[in-house]
Formats: structure tokens, sequence, C-alpha cells
């Protein structure tokens, strides 16, 4: 796993709610402190408009004790307690108010916005509509309203409502913050939805409105980010660093931009200059943040150790604190720690069940585990408290992808200077019908011939199968069929078997052990011999956190010749570059026969080939939809026949395709090489293909 933080911004709406209520809180003290003849309350008053609801409460309460029947020391005792929590007993309070004074308006929007405390909006919204219809000009109704229909995400009356108090008061803070805000929470709205251009539309309208808005530059880049237009949220980021204030926060956002453009180097230098720039004076969010930002940079620069070193400190500082764990999980992942990874993840849903984090890290774990059920329901308990989320609908497309009915064809063309040609025509179809269960299909058809002899044949194989997962570390294969083979002086069949097991039962490696019978088709001689092999193999993949990986094949061949071989290839490489993947190795291969039989097919006692190479890869899995991808790999080296002295060895092998959509590719490929083989020595071989690759259903089967 390699992933990128998920982009997101799930605080909006709260902060959207808590900043419109404020501006409404301090509108309606407003009033009331103008309308209020006790002059000695100035005190309380204070209180209330520096937020300082405790001392309100205790000064209004004193007043009270000698002017029980005083309203407007019961209006701000009941706006203190409000304010300061106990929003209940702030409506019960407003709601004995109403009996005392049914058409005072002021104790009416008190009331009003008692409920807006309570978050019992859908009443707030009943009462303050009819609160206009009473008074159509009434500004802090007006604006109770336009607070109201936000909180309900209703954002396009909303804005009509905040937009009529404007007019009432022009240019009034209060009403300009409340509609800053609702079209923040409608711009967010609409990205959850997708639709990315209204919420560009009202993140620019904002920034026409407030100039350039910490809060608005923030969201608009974060919207470009889902929107994957990376530049546009480099512009916005670079935007809010010329705000001295806030360049931190910026500088965290360019970081992360950096990395989802692959530049893990230059993610790496922002975010350490951001981390060198905390104080003591920092806020503690953004000291948080930015520290987080460092970690992760450390990770994914490969930086291990020292990552390891700043996050055991943290948790030192701030044990069992979600966000530590969150990086200490990611770090164990990078280190393909998938257990550990999955324990932290587990803490974290202990301490917050509604964590994103939390239910999205643990649901990325258990798919790497091949716990693919219960990551299915990791991940949909995410959009259970985060509906519509686009990092855990993805990850549910793309498991969806995963065990949809898929089918892949090929075409190709060979020929060698044996004046051998054959064309082929081959097709896979896999259908799941569980996340453990899949059904097998192959087709191949094969035609052969030499120009020289004239002798011609073709094959047509057909074999079914199916594919079981015994244990998440443990995948059992197993495929059986026949093949026809009509050629020049005889016609048969044969059965075809093909049995493996793919073990991931330790970190970063792979076994796959199996037996595969198969009747060797190189060319139409080979066919007309009805040469049935009987291969017993093993393929052994080992990979490190230091770019260095090793692959080794060893393969015994018994033939129903009486003969029989032995096949070991061993490759040593090195990943210089993640995206796109450049790798430089060098590869062994060694080659023994048990009866030389030269003038049948390529038979030595033993066989040497030694190369280096280079391997230069986009990724067909990791291209995005309507982009190309590619692999292109060149290797020279020297072979060793026998004997005989040595000869130049090079293999030139390309693919280039396009992905269509995350359903469907199609790209050419082709190989060239005078590498001796098991069939033939001292020739040339060429092969082009077509391949086509195309999931032919929306979604799994089995989760209908």
């Amino acid at each position: 796993m390699n992933e990128a933080p998920p982009v997101r911004n799930l605080q909006l709406v709260k902060q959207t709610e808590m900043k419109t209520l404020k501006s409404l809180s301090i509108s309606i003290l407003f009033l009331i402190v103008f309308s209020a003849s006790a002059q000695n309350m100035q005190v309380g008053f204070t209180y209330l408009e520096t937020g300082k609801y405790a001392q309100a409460e205790s000064f209004f309460s004193t007043i009270l004790k000698d002017y029980p029947d005083n309203k407007t020391a019961r209006l701000c005792y009941g706006r203190a307690i409000g304010l300061n929590g106990k929003a209940q007993d702030a409506n019960d309070l407003f709601t004995d108010l109403l009996k005392d004074y049914p058409n005072d308006f002021e104790v009416k929007l008190n009331y009003g916005e008692s409920l807006l405390w309570n978050n019992n909006f859908a009443a707030a919204k009943t009462y303050y509509k009819e609160l206009v219809t009473e008074d159509s000009k009434n500004f802090a109704a007006l604006l109770g309203f336009a607070n109201t229909l936000s909180n309900l995400k209703e954002y396009e009356d909303a804005i009509i409502y905040v937009d009529k108090a404007l007019e009432v008061l022009s240019g009034n803070p209060n009403a300009m913050t409340s509609k800053k805000y609702i079209y923040l929470g409608y711009a967010y709205q609409n990205q959850q939805a997708q639709n990315y251009d209204k919420a560009e539309m009202l993140l620019t309208k904002n920034l026409e409105l407030f100039g350039d808005d910490k809060d608005t530059l923030l969201n608009l880049a974060n919207l470009y980010l889902i929107w994957n237009k990376l530049e546009s949220a480099e512009a916005m980021y670079k935007r809010l660093a010329e705000q001295p204030e806030h360049k931190i926060v910026a500088l965290n956002g360019l970081a992360l931009v950096a990395h989802l453009n692959s530049k893990e180097k230059e993610a790496l230098n922002i975010s350490t200059q951001a981390y060198e720039s905390l104080s003591d004076n920092t806020d503690k969010t953004i000291t948080q943040q930015t520290t987080e930002r460092y970690a992760q940079a450390l990770i994914w620069n490969k930086k291990y150790k020292a990552a390891t070193d700043l996050i055991q400190s943290l948790v030192e500082s701030y044990p069992n604190k979600n966000w530590v764990l969150a990086l200490r999980a990611t770090l164990n992942i990078y280190k393909s720690n998938f257990k550990k990874s999955l324990a932290d993840y587990n803490r974290i849903l202990a301490n917050d069940s509604t964590s994103f984090d939390g239910n999205l890290g643990k649901a990325n774990v258990l798919k790497a585990l091949g716990r693919f059920d219960e990551a299915y329901t990791s991940a949909e308990n995410t959009l259970t408290f985060y509906n519509n989320q686009k990092d855990a609908l993805n990850f549910i497309n793309k498991m969806n992808i995963s065990f949809s009915p898929m089918l892949e064809s090929k075409a190709s063309h060979t020929f060698d200077n044996g004046d051998n040609k054959a064309f082929a025509f081959n097709t896979n179809v896999v259908y799941p019908l569980s996340t453990k269960l899949s059904l097998l299909g192959n087709y191949n058809y094969r035609t052969t011939n030499n120009t020289v002899t004239d002798n011609s044949a073709n094959s047509n194989n057909l074999s079914l199968g199916l594919s079981y997962q015994l244990i998440p570390s443990v995948i059992f294969k197993g495929t059986a069929g026949m093949t026809s083979a009509k050629a020049e002086t005889t016609d048969y069949t044969q059965l075809l078997t093909d049995i493996s097991f793919n073990i991931k039962s330790f970190k970063l490696q792979t076994l796959d052990i199996g037996y595969k019978r198969q009747v060797e088709s190189f060319n139409a001689d080979l066919l007309d011999r009805e040469l049935v092999q009987n291969n017993y193999y093993a393929n052994y993949n080992l990979g490190t956190n230091f770019n260095l990986g090793w692959y080794t094949q060893l393969m015994h061949t018994a033939q129903n010749d009486g003969n029989s071989r032995n096949l070991l290839f061993t490759s040593l490489y090195y990943n210089l570059l993640p995206k796109p993947n450049l790798k430089v190795g060098v590869n062994y291969q060694y080659i023994t026969f048990k009866e030389q039989v030269p003038t049948i097919y390529f038979s030595p006692e033993k066989f040497n080939n030694y190369e280096v190479f280079v391997n230069l890869i986009k990724d067909e899995a990791t291209a995005k939809p309507k982009e190309w991808f590619y692999n292109l790999t060149g290797a020279f080296g020297y072979q060793f026949i026998e004997d005989d002295p040595k000869q130049t060895a090079y293999r030139l092998q390309g693919a280039f395709g396009y992905k269509f959509s995350e359903r469907s590719l199609l790209n050419v490929y082709g190989t060239h090489s005078n590498i001796a083989s098991a069939t033939a020595a001292g020739f040339t071989f060429t092969e082009i293909g077509l391949r086509f690759k195309w999931v032919f259903l929306n979604k799994a089967y089995f989760r209908k």
C-alpha cells in the first residue's frame, strides 16, 4: 500500500453552524443592550459581549435576587446560561418569559435562538417563519431565520434571508459572517455531491465578497485537491502563504500538493520549513497539523528511522491520542507491518467509533491483509458517519472492480529466424462468486507453420477451474481442461492442468508453488511430436523497505519422451524511482536437460545466461482513466551454451496502452530477443500483440 492521506473537510459544517449562531447571538444582544434602561447592568452586558458567560450568569443571577421580575435581567440571564452550555434551562426560562410577555418581540427572538442552542432546527424554522411574517424588516428575525435554514442545510433559502437581513442593515458584520459561512456550507454540500463546478462558483463568489479570506482559500484548495486540479490547489495555497499569519497552514497544503504530484523531496523540504517555523506561540491546532504533515513527509520519503523517532516522541507526549496513533498506523502501512497498523486503528476506534481515519484506515489495512469482507464492512461504516465521502466511495468502488467479472484477451503474431511463424488468440475470464471464490475460464487458439518445411499445426485449449482463498494469506488456484491439436502426421487430445498455491505468510514475501501440465506448442514440429510437459515449480519474491527486491523461480519439468529439464531463474533489482517506476537489476538463468537431443529441440546439458536490465513502468493499475501507461525493458548480457564461447544476448520488451476507464484498457506489446530458450538456440525471436482487458459488470455479482 502506498496511498496519499485522504483529502477531506469534515469539520466545515459544524464550524459553519457555530459561526452563524455566534453572529446571531451578538445581533440579539445588541438589541437587548440598546433597549435596556437599567444602566447598572452594563457590567453584565460587557460580560456577554466578550463571551464571559459564566461571569455573566453569576452577575445576572445576583441582579435577579433583588429584581426577580426585571425582564432585561431575565433575558440576559437566559442568554448567559444558554451560551454557557445550559441550553434546555435557557429554553425553559424563555418559555416562561413568553407566558409573561406573549407579544414582546424581543422575548420571541430570544426564545427562537434558544431553539437553535438546543439544535431543535425544525421547530426553529417554523418559529422564525412566523417571526419574519410578523415583522419582515426585523434584522434579528431575518438573520435568525437564515441561520436556521443554514443549519438545516437549506442553503439557497438561507442566502435569500441573509440578503434580506443585509437590506435592513447593510454591511452588518454579523450578517456578513453568516453569509460567508452559508456560502462555505453550500459549497461543501455541492462538493460532497461532486457538483464541483457549482462548489467552485460559490467559493469564488466568497472570495469576491471577502477578499483572500483564509477559510475560503482553504476550502477552495481542498476542493481542487479532491477535483485533482493540483495546479489550482497550489495557486490557492500560495495566495494564502502571502498572509504571514497563515503561512504555516499554507506550507502544509503545498507539501501535500507536492506529494500528490509525486515530488516527495519537495514535499519534505516544504514541510521541514513549516515544522521549523513552529514556536511556543503557535496555535496548538496548527502545531499538531504541521507535525502530522512533517511526519507524513518523512514517511513518503522512506525516512523511516526519522519518522519512527518523531512518532515515538509524540506517543510519549500524547499517549493514546488518535492523531498520533494514525501516524504510527500510516508508518506501519508503508513498512508493510499491517497487523501492527490494524492494532492502532482498532485503538483509534475504541477512542472514537466515528473516527474517519480509524474506519477508512482500518478498511485499507484489512484489504492489504486479504480480509476483504471485513474491509467492505469498515469502508461502509465510514459512510454511515460521513455520507458520500469521496475517499470511502472510491475505496468501495475499487474493491467492487477487483471483484467484478473480468475478461482479458490477447491476439499475437510471433516469428523467428528459424522460419517459424505463429498466430495466437488467448482469452481469460474470471467470475468472482464471493470475495473468496472465483470461477476461472481460459480458451487459447494457436496456429503455427514453418515456411521452409511447409509444416503446419494448430491447437485449441479449453480449461475451467476456480480460485479459492483458503485463509487470508493462502490462495488456491486450480484449472483443468483439454487441448486438441492437429499436426502434419497426427491429431490428438491431451489433458491440461494447472494447480498452484499463492502464499503470503511473511512480511514482504510471496511464494507460489504449483504443478502445470501442458503440451509444447512453440512450433509446428514440436506440436507434431505431442510433447507433454509436467512442470513442478516454485516462485519466490522478496521485497524490502529500502528499494531492493529479489525474485527466484525453480522449475523441474518431466516430459513424456523420457527427458527432463531443470531451470533456475533469479533476479536482483533496485527501484531507483517510484513514479514512474524505474528499476535496474541483474538476471541469471540456468537450464540443464537430462538428455541432449539437439536435432529435435534445444536441450543442452548446461546453459547459463547473465544479463543486466533496465525497466521503466507506468503501471496500468495506478494509471487513472483516460491516461496512457507503458512498460519498457531493455536487457543486455552473455549466454553460454555447453562449453561453447560466450554469445552476446539481448532482450527488448515494451507495452504501450490507454486506460479508457477504471473498467477497460487496451495496449499493444512486443518482444524481441536472441536469448536461447528451452526450444531453440542461436535464434532471434519476435512477438507483437494486442491486449484488451474489460471488467464487464458494473459491480461485483455477489454484492447485489
